[in-house]
């Protein structure tokens, strides 16, 4: 097998000397690049595409989760994390490993003949990752940010600032005052993960930020039409009108 082609993305530079310490026992591990934070992160692995990355989970600006939906080829994933209980529990639901700070030499050789078994095996590696962020999206609490990537450009957008979310295929629309974008997402996703005092599903294909709305109107014998500050209307289906108006407390 050809030597595995290694970044580590960590934002403490004691775990990160770690780590490289570790690399310099295996002779079929090469490190190609260190990135302090996860922007950094996201480029290089995007640009290199390696075969390996250590992640860490807990970073300013952009934590390794949000970091790992704005890579376009997956690697092998190997997390460092402090990260509580819970967290653990999904990672052994997925075929990621990880390596719980502080970790010893051995822990970490264990971490690596996992990899390089799945190597051998020729194993999905997306198919794990994609597991593993689904797992972390179950045990997520409520997001108040989205990070969301378009060609080179990574967009923060905070909630707050979201007006409507639109099902767009195996996309979703984000709409903002003055921008939109697509991220690859799920409506039922974001139902639970955006802010439920702030948010309401209107209808299977449409999210809309309560405080954008205008009034709501009767449209025809049963149906109703949500009319936003923006000038932009949304239907609301039958089944969703009772719960949108006990949530405006009308």
């Amino acid at each position: 097998m050809n030597k595995l082609r290694v970044i580590i993305v960590e934002d403490e530079k004691p775990a990160r000397e770690l780590v490289k310490a570790y690399l310099k026992d295996y002779d079929n591990l090469e490190l190609i690049e260190e990135c302090e934070d996860g922007f950094c992160g996201v480029k290089a692995i995007n640009n290199s595409k390696p075969d390996l990355i250590f992640l860490d989970i807990q970073m300013p600006k952009l934590s390794g989760f949000e970091m790992l939906e704005l890579i376009d080829d997956m690697p092998e994933v190997i997390f460092t994390t402090a990260f509580d209980q819970y967290a653990i529990k999904a990672f052994e639901l997925s075929a990621t490993d990880y390596l719980m700070k502080p970790f010893s030499r051995q822990r970490f050789k264990e971490a690596i003949d996992k990899v390089i078994a799945r190597f051998d095996q020729n194993k999905n590696k997306t198919e794990k990752i994609s597991q593993l962020t689904e797992n972390i999206k179950q045990e997520a609490e409520t997001i108040e940010r989205m990070f969301i990537k378009t060609g080179n450009k990574i967009d923060m957008v905070n909630v707050t600032d979201i007006v409507q979310v639109i099902a767009q295929d195996d996309y979703v629309e984000v709409v903002t005052a003055d921008k939109k974008y697509l991220k690859k997402e799920t409506m039922n996703y974001l139902e639970d993960a955006l802010p439920s005092a702030m948010f309401s599903r209107v209808h299977r294909s449409h999210i809309i930020n309560i405080n954008h709305i205008n009034k709501i109107e009767k449209y025809g014998k049963e149906s109703y039409v949500v009319i936003l500050k923006d000038g932009g209307t949304v239907s609301i289906s039958k089944s969703r009108i009772k719960g949108l108006k006990e949530q405006l407390g009308i």
